[in-house]
């Protein structure tokens, strides 16, 4: 299967100052196949599946393409997740560091911390994330998904899925748990695209982050007054010693916020991509939908979107699959070919989904294994699902070549998505 990449136009001020990891170019360069990893990450794991490899700044990083090996590095106390702070990967002036690792600025931001900050805000978040909660939600989930098919129904034969349901039907579930007005999405869809687009301005992003933040403050604040039934609600009045401030929850609440709409949405949208261009795995899926459970996990594994991995940096010498990472470097590990790793799975390249489960690391593994993970398989299990069931004929209404991807964002997917499919007779 072939298809190009079509990308939206860059930053027109080519000189203001853009904050880029030191990644070689490579990595986020996509070949033929829009489904597959930059062709970069294979061609380092035929050299092995840990490697050191050159940065576009002239340091050495160290890439994990293995799926053992990432599992265990992913499982390891010496990874630290302090990248924040850390120089070999956040190089920016004083003044720009200064206010990117602010007090208020990392408050709460448990991704980028390693225990015991880490698993005091783990611990107060897991009690809120409950499979009650989400058992609670499904309902709920059932009912925004058959409201979004339903508009889209009532509005003809054709849409852009983008818009108009996979980054539609996250966001409303994320508000629905944090309690946010979902009238209110531009103020974190927006901004949260900003924050993971390659190609804006660090000023730009520390604006949108600190934009964010403000927002959600406002919701904290309203909530410490008049608390409802939902997570911020009980983040902010569960006991905890010392108690969790207004700036911590607004931390937590913003990575949640994040993290909780953009990675369904776009798996729900460049996995819709993935079965019209696999039409006889679209016939697997409308035909046994009871293989629903395990198709989502073969998405997860064939269509990991996070687009750079997962960084980490050593605090002491590490030693896996015979090689010698020394204190102080740069990990990337690459959990999208770790996915990939022929040792592992079978057929790696090939998209099936009556696959037998074998476990993957889309939602990562160890301490920082995604917390909402239960949450967006049960987000993707029902939208996937009722989308093949209530839209017959679903197909692309433009050439594959022509959808736009997101080449340049840290979070991978496409950019909008128009299908159509057949009038009900």
């Amino acid at each position: 299967m072939s298809s190009s990449t079509t990308e939206s136009a860059a930053p027109s001020d080519e000189d203001r100052p853009v904050y880029r990891l030191p990644f070689p170019e490579g990595l986020t360069d996509r070949g033929t196949c829009p489904f597959d990893p930059p062709a970069m990450l294979t061609e380092c794991r035929e050299e092995g599946e840990v490697l050191p490899i050159r940065l576009t700044d002239g340091d050495t990083g160290w890439l994990v393409t293995g799926h053992d090996e990432a599992r265990t590095l992913l499982g390891d106390p010496r990874l630290s997740s302090d990248r924040l702070r850390n120089p070999l990967v956040v190089k920016l002036p004083p003044e720009l560091r200064a206010q990117l690792t602010h007090e208020d600025a990392v408050a709460g931001n448990f991704i980028a911390m390693d225990a015991p900050a880490h698993t005091r805000y783990r611990r107060l978040l897991a009690g809120q994330f409950t499979v009650r909660r989400i058992r609670q939600l499904e309902p709920r989930i059932r009912e925004i998904v058959a409201e979004r098919l339903d508009g889209m129904l009532a509005a003809g034969t054709s849409a852009d899925l983008v818009p108009d349901f996979a980054l539609a039907v996250p966001s409303l579930v994320i508000c629905e748990l944090l309690g946010v007005a979902y009238a209110d999405r531009a103020e974190f869809q927006v901004r949260t695209a900003k924050l993971l687009d390659l190609r804006v301005s660090i000023d730009e992003q520390l604006a949108a982050l600190d934009e964010l933040r403000q927002f959600l403050l406002a919701q904290v604040r309203r909530k410490r007054a008049t608390p409802t039934d939902d997570l911020l609600s009980g983040l902010i009045h569960t006991p905890a010693e010392p108690p969790l401030t207004d700036q911590e929850v607004a931390g937590m609440a913003t990575l949640l916020l994040a993290g909780g709409h953009e990675t369904s949405a776009n798996m729900l949208a460049l996995g819709t991509f993935a079965l019209l261009e696999h039409p006889e795995q679209l016939r697997v899926l409308r035909d046994r939908p009871e293989l629903v459970d395990g198709a989502i996990e073969e998405l997860l594994r064939y269509l990991t979107v996070i687009h750079h991995g997962l960084l980490r940096t050593t605090t002491a010498e590490v030693e896996v699959a015979g090689r010698v990472i020394p204190a102080g470097a740069l990990v990337i590990i690459s959990v999208s070919e770790a996915n990939r790793d022929p040792r592992h799975h079978d057929r790696p390249g090939e998209f099936d989904l009556s696959r037998p489960r074998q476990g993957n690391l889309a939602f990562g593994h160890g301490i920082h294994q995604c917390i909402g993970q239960q949450l967006a398989r049960l987000e993707l299990v029902i939208g996937f699902t009722e989308l093949v069931r209530r839209l017959p004929g679903l197909r692309l209404a433009v050439p594959a070549e022509q959808v736009p991807l997101r080449e340049k964002m840290a979070v991978y997917g496409v950019h909008s998505l128009p299908v159509a499919w057949d009038a009900a007779p």
